[in-house]
């Protein structure tokens, strides 16, 4: 019997070491300083203190995290007006395109009232040969328009989709600070009780 008890022990000792072991090991590779916003919150509730069921945080690593969270959303700042400049650069590309156009099939209008003859860089050429040309011409170009058409609604996909990340990750940063807040009140009223207590008794 105290030979199952000692071997029972024993298993139980190694089982714990092991789990301590590979705990160590998961919260190693978390860091505050590098990672994802989400890996820095991970590492601060693994890191922090437990006291029943709340967590008590070092305000050091509550103002690295938020200075993280806050170059993070400059980030994506920064990376909208970039979006936006481009949009408004293809949209200006599209109003030449849309002139260009325009000034083409004011040409062709032009070309087909003449009768017979038609002249192309000094060339005298057929009238099916010089509207095939023509129309090359505008089919390029309206190619063209519709390839920036595209690249600029494509541009704006990604603009709503910036805009809609940085609401997202502004609304999860608001959640956490008030999270952050009621936890610390919490805090705070119970440690003031616990000395009403003290001094009560």
């Amino acid at each position: 019997m105290k030979l199952f008890k000692t071997l029972l022990l024993s298993l139980f000792t190694v089982c714990f070491l092991k789990a301590n072991a590979q705990d160590t090991n998961e919260t190693e590779k978390l860091s505050l300083n590098s990672g994802t916003i989400d890996n820095q919150f991970e590492y601060v509730i693994r890191r922090s203190n437990s006291w029943q069921e709340y967590k008590t945080v070092k305000k050091t690593w509550l103002y690295t995290l938020k200075a993280h969270t806050i170059d993070s959303l400059n980030a994506v700042h920064k990376e909208l007006d970039d979006t936006q400049a481009i949009v408004a650069k293809q949209a200006k590309e599209i109003e030449g395109l849309k002139e260009n156009l325009s000034n083409t099939e004011i040409e062709l209008n032009n070309t087909i009232a003449e009768k017979d003859s038609m002249q192309l860089f000094g060339m005298q050429i057929t009238k099916p040969n010089y509207s095939l040309i023509l129309w090359s011409i505008i089919g390029v170009l309206t190619a063209l328009f519709l390839l920036f058409v595209y690249k600029f609604k494509n541009s704006n996909a990604i603009t709503k989709q910036a805009k809609k990340s940085l609401a997202e990750t502004e609304e999860e940063f608001e959640e956490h600070r008030r999270v952050a807040l009621e936890r610390e009140q919490k805090v705070r009223r119970q440690l003031q009780d616990e000395i009403n207590k003290q001094k009560n008794a």
